[in-house]
This record gives C-alpha cells, structure tokens and sequence, in this order.
C-alpha cells in the first residue's frame, strides 16, 4: 500500500461501478451547455437541517428542537434493544427512539447515494443512520445501514456493514451503488431512518442538527472537458503531513501513513478555527508532533472498513467542533471549486492516479484525499496534499488540467494497465454552522443547503 492509498474496500466499490453506462447524463457542472440546452447537474443533495425539516416526516419517540441550531432528540424512548457490538463481543441494552424523513424524490435518477450527517453524542449515545430506495422499476431496496457512529470509541465501536445488498444493489462501506447501472436502473427516490440510543434510565440524548444524502448518476468518462481559469485566490490553510506519523498508533488503518483523510480534515477544521484541548489530546504520546492528527485518525476510524476514508464518518467528525457542519458531495469541475474558494471555503477532494499522471506529486495511488486552497494566476491548483515528507512540503501547485481530470473522471487505467475506476468529483465540505450570505450563495450555486 503507497503512502496515499486507501483500503480494499474502495477498491471494491471502484470495480462495482466501473460499468456505469457511458453518457447517460451530461458532463458534471452546475450548468453545463449542450447543443444550445442547459444540463442538470447530475448530482442531488438533500439535507434536513430546520426546526420545520425535524418537524416532518414520521418521529416515534424524538421530537425536534429549535434554536439557533435546530435538532432532533431522544423525547420519549420508543423502546429498548439489545446490541452486540461486532468489534468488541459486549452486549448492552439500549434504549432507542427513531425519525424517518419524508420521501424525497430525486432530481436526478442515481446510481449512487452517500448519507451524512452531523451529531453531537455525549458519553452514552450513539445514532445509526439508515437509506431505503425506491428504484426506477417502482419496488424497494431494503433498509440499508449506512454508519453506525459515535463521536467518541467508548460506549461502541463505529462502524460500517458489510454484505448488504438485494442482488441489484450493494453498500460499499459508505456508498449505495446499484449492482448494474448499465442496464438502466436507478435509485429514483430514498427516505432516511435515524435511530437515536443512549443508555437505559438516563436522560442523555444525542442531537442530530444535519441529516441528508447524496445521489449522483456521473456519466463514464476517462477524461473531462477543460474548465477555464477564473480566480487566483490562496486561503491560507495549516499544513500537516501524514508522513511525520508513519508507524505511530498503526490499530489505526496502519499509522499515519494511511491518514490523508483525517489529515486533511484537521487542516480544514482548524482553518475555520477548530481546536483540541488539551485534555482532548492527553492519550496521545506526548513526544509525537501534530497530535491532533493522531486524535483526528483515532476519531474518523472505521472498525469494519479497518481504515480512516470513511467519507461520512470524516464529515460527522468535522460537526463534532463547534460552529461546523460537514457533508459528503460531488462538484462539476474546478469551476465549483472556484466558487467556493472565492467565498473562503477550501474543499476536501477524493482522487487516484499513477504518478506519471500528476506532475509533481511523485507518488501513485488508487484513492488519496488532499485539500484544495486556491488557484494560481495561471489556473494552477494550489493544495495542501498531506503526502508529503514533512509539514512545510505540504503546500504543492498541481497542473490544472491534470489535476482537473485526475479528480472528475470515472474510470481510468492502473500501473498494470487494467481499467479501474475514478472517484466522479468527490468531496468533502467543511463549512460554518452559519454561513454568511456570501458562503450560502457558493454553497447553493454547488448544490449545497
């Protein structure tokens, strides 16, 4: 495994979807032109995030909250469960009250969905997050786990489920994918199932403020369409290598030189001024450097998926600092990053290449996680790529039609020459709780509330 690279489990995904159908939607953008028409983004986010949102759909024993974050607790338990949890062999009741969202039927048919959420759970909580679909043929998937999470590693461990699937769809860690996309069936509609549990007697509750999901149909492509460049603006982003950790707590997807996903979550939550405490960081190894990485790696850490790239779990880290929200999407082209660079919001971005094909990084990868920050005069993306020997190497200035292409094509060949798969623009977003108008107007013009 490289320096950058991420566990099997993706790799499976990758290989489940790479037969998308070729051209089923337009190029990703925010308005693409084609023949004189205008082309829908072929991504569709959903979030439940008002006190009105929480008071919707169908709620046995949570209640909605207001405030100035609005959300949703534990009012009345609904009942008590038993759960053993997989990575540890204990069994514990649980008491538990659920809310299940209205359907929301997709803009856009999907191939595939991500859920995220953000959460605070105090010690003696947890939440599980559930999808069901509705496909194109008018009956159902299953009730599909996507997470079960916590903040903290106390009370259970959080977790992905494997083996889900109904023979015409799969959950890859994090990702619903339909099993054949080429033979034309869609998710067209989902709705969420939250589960809220805390420990039996007690008052505790968690407080969900961030539900949603994202579904996307990104046609096949080896290779994008070039954007022009029309910013040059750098945010100024700490800088943290994941090389500095190699060897250091490897119970957690091998030690750091696995964690570019949680590295590049702290650079972006400490820009928006997230900070650890002390008492926060007291279990980590008091000679190591940059800690925080580690507590990020321990805290973002996926107990089935056996890694840190958990998407979601990444994005549900992020909330868990105050003032932020965090959430798993797909952009069009640099045109989107600029836009949200422009309003002072840097963009967590997934990729996989071999090192021919991105000058300058001197690495290969099959999936690899590093931080947009800007764009150079010359349309050049500037990143904080945590694969890098040491903190001040970080900051790199990427080509932008390498880079561009790297980031948004799905499918491309490996270092064997095998045809592999490419993320289709993924990302993560780290934003305020409460954006300025500024922030919410680049946020919606990619699609995000």
């Amino acid at each position: 495994m490289s320096a950058a690279e991420l566990p099997s489990r993706r790799t499976l995904l990758a290989a489940a979807v790479v037969t998308a159908v070729a051209g089923s939607v337009a190029p990703a953008s925010a308005a693409t032109a084609t023949g004189g028409r205008t082309a829908a983004r072929p991504v569709d986010n959903r979030a439940w995030v008002s006190y009105s949102d929480w008071r919707t759909g169908s709620a046995d024993g949570t209640r909605a909250v207001a405030g100035a974050r609005p959300g949703l607790v534990i009012a009345k338990p609904a009942g008590t469960t038993d759960y053993t949890d997989p990575h540890t062999g204990t069994t514990a009741a649980w008491e538990y009250a659920t809310w299940t969202s209205p359907v929301h039927r997709l803009t856009v048919p999907a191939t595939e969905a991500i859920a995220s959420w953000n959460a605070h759970t105090p010690a003696g909580t947890w939440l599980q997050v559930e999808l069901k679909g509705t496909y194109s043929d008018g009956t159902d998937t299953p009730w599909y786990v996507m997470g079960r999470w916590a903040a903290g590693d106390r009370d259970i461990r959080r977790t992905s489920v494997d083996d889900q699937g109904d023979g015409r769809s799969s959950v890859w860690t994090d990702t619903l994918a339909v099993d054949a996309p080429a033979s034309g069936l869609r998710v067209v509609s989902y709705r969420l199932r939250l589960t809220l549990y805390r420990r039996p007697g007690t008052r505790l509750t968690p407080t969900v403020w961030r539900l949603g999901a994202m579904g996307s149909d990104i046609p096949d492509r080896f290779t994008v369409p070039a954007s022009r460049p029309r910013l040059a603006k750098e945010l100024i982003v700490p800088r943290y290598s994941q090389e500095i950790h190699k060897g250091r707590y490897p119970e957690y997807d091998n030690g750091g030189e696995a964690w570019c996903s949680p590295t590049s979550s702290q650079m972006i939550i400490e820009y928006w001024g997230g900070r650890l405490t002390a008492e926060q960081l007291a279990w980590v190894d008091p000679s190591y450097t940059d800690p925080q990485v580690c507590h990020a790696a321990r805290y973002t850490y996926d107990y089935q998926y056996a890694g840190c790239g958990n998407w979601p779990f990444n994005a549900a880290y992020a909330a868990t600092f105050e003032g932020l929200q965090g959430v798993v999407t797909r952009l069009g082209s640099l045109a989107d990053l600029e836009t949200l660079i422009a309003a002072g919001i840097p963009a967590i971005t997934s990729q996989s290449f071999r090192e021919e094909e991105l000058t300058g990084a001197g690495y290969g990868t099959s999936g690899h996680l590093m931080t947009v920050i800007g764009f150079t005069a010359d349309g050049d993306v500037i990143a904080n790529d945590p694969a890098s020997d040491d903190n001040e190497a970080v900051r790199r200035v990427y080509k932008r039609r390498e880079w561009e292409n790297i980031w948004l094509r799905t499918k491309r060949y490996n270092a064997s020459g095998k045809v592999v798969s490419g993320t289709g623009g993924v990302c993560y977003l780290y934003f305020p709780a409460h954006p300025t108008p500024r922030q919410r107007k680049a946020l919606a013009a990619v699609g995000v509330r």
